[in-house]
């Protein structure tokens, strides 16, 4: 039926300005505001009116109520912050589609007063003439670290990046096969080297590397030897890797600097915590190379961030490069890092303790378990809904301690009738959201990445499911 029509249903339907002035809507305007409330009644007048042309619209939902229903529900949805905290409860710590790494209370602190004021950033307060933007965190690092000079870039990708182009632009960057990586989002290694305006050279076997291979690549026009930690996969069996500390000493011995990307960046032994060893920065730079570079978000537990740290010499060539000012991070950035950074002063048990990352990932079994049956404890499933303590396997994640399985402990939820992936679903809805696993056909909630204080509102949503 056309909208000229007399009989046509969409002449009945209602103007922006009369329902603006009714009371229902008047109680949305004052939840919300006259602008956002009208723009969504135009919408869902358009949807109305395409229904009513098609002769599907029943005559009460052009009530005023009835059409202030649907605009609630479009304000509430859209209320909701695309942005907004969700409970990890799929073992994976640090997780790229959660954000890695949360943030330890000092440096959330940190972010969220200097969020809304003007901070010292890039100003000497003794001269008040401009300075560098990384002297903060640089001064800490370098204490951490051992080293002569860091500084940071917005990730570890950029860092790689940047210390390329600035070391080895235009000439050979040699590396081993057995290095030459794919990270998740299609970080390519031999990609990031072609971007730096350097030429990759590649020597030895996937399997196998020697010294030989790179002393026989190394000539007048070798402008860096690289190497990369392979992050998120292992080669074993017969494989051959040059150390750190052989490189550095052909290094030295023809001239060329030497870069070791190594991924995660790990600060603390691990071992002492039980958890598989990692390479450590301060070893790698002990070791003599030019720079290494590693990620802020990932066994650090800080803020998404690179971190480039060697000699002052190197440091400095990439702070002068003009891909550093296109790489550098925000101000809030500099502020999360600094607080993080100043927990690892106080000794590695102290950053076990107080970064959530490193809280995380050596939280022991018996702790998990008592708190797996706290949580049983607080819940009273329903006829057909089981919920029971189960063994599980966590993992460091974002390519760190590749392979490393930790022991956890979970909860196993089945409900008669309902797919697991349902399950899934329903508590991804839900608010807050909880992502787990569907594991054999049951959804599994890995509690080494669930917080002491999520341990309440996961609770309450297990009740919703258990209620059903």
């Amino acid at each position: 039926m056309s909208e000229d029509s007399p009989d046509s249903p969409a002449r009945r339907i209602p103007q922006v300005d009369v329902l603006l002035q009714s009371e229902p809507f008047a109680a949305l305007i004052a939840r919300s505001s006259r602008h956002r409330v009208a723009a969504e009644t135009r919408s869902v007048l358009d949807e109305v009116r395409t229904r009513a042309l098609a002769e599907e619209l029943r005559q009460d939902e052009l009530s005023a109520g009835a059409l202030a229903e649907r605009v609630a529900a479009r304000l509430e949805e859209q209320g909701r912050s695309y942005y907004r905290p969700v409970i990890n409860a799929t073992g994976v710590v640090l997780h790229t589609g959660l954000g890695r790494s949360s943030l330890a209370p000092e440096a959330a602190q940190a972010v969220a007063e200097l969020a809304a004021r003007p901070q010292r950033l890039e100003i000497d307060l003794e001269t008040g003439e401009r300075g560098g933007r990384d002297g903060g965190c640089s001064l800490l690092l370098t204490r951490i670290l051992g080293c002569e000079d860091a500084t940071v870039v917005n990730n570890n990708a950029a860092a790689t990046l940047v210390a390329i182009a600035a070391l080895a632009a235009g000439r050979k960057v040699v590396l081993s096969r057995g290095e030459m990586v794919e990270i998740g989002g299609s970080y390519r290694v031999p990609e990031i080297i072609a971007q730096s305006g350097a030429v990759l050279h590649e020597v030895g076997t996937t399997n196998r590397t020697h010294l030989k291979d790179y002393r026989s690549a190394v000539d007048d026009g070798t402008g860096a030897l690289l190497k990369v930690h392979t992050s998120n996969y292992q080669v074993l069996g017969f494989t051959s890797a040059v150390p750190i500390d052989q490189l550095v000493e052909l290094g030295r011995e023809r001239g060329v600097p030497v870069i070791h990307d190594l991924g995660s960046g790990c600060v603390v032994e691990l071992e002492r915590f039980d958890l598989p060893p990692d390479q450590l920065a301060q070893r790698c730079l002990a070791a003599g190379a030019d720079l290494v570079c590693f990620s802020g978000d990932k066994l650090l537990g800080g803020p998404q961030c690179g971190i480039l740290a060697g000699t002052k010499a190197a440091v400095e060539r990439c702070r002068e490069h003009p891909l550093f000012r296109a790489m550098r991070p925000g101000r809030l950035i500099y502020a999360a890092l600094e607080a993080t950074l100043r927990i690892y002063l106080d000794g590695p048990e102290e950053a076990a303790r107080r970064v959530p990352t490193l809280a995380c990932l050596t939280l022991g079994v018996d702790e998990l378990e008592s708190r797996a049956r706290r949580l049983l404890a607080d819940l009273e499933p329903a006829a057909g809904v089981e919920i029971t303590m189960v063994a599980c396997a966590s993992q460091a994640g974002s390519g760190s301690l590749p392979l490393a399985e930790i022991p956890s402990r979970g909860l196993r939820v089945t409900v008669d009738g309902v797919a697991a992936s349902e399950l899934a679903r329903r508590l991804r809805l839900g608010e807050p959201a909880v992502l787990g696993l569907v594991r054999d056909d049951a959804l599994l909630l890995d509690l080494r990445a669930v917080a002491r204080s999520e341990l309440g509102p996961l609770a309450a949503r297990l009740r919703e499911l258990a209620d059903g």
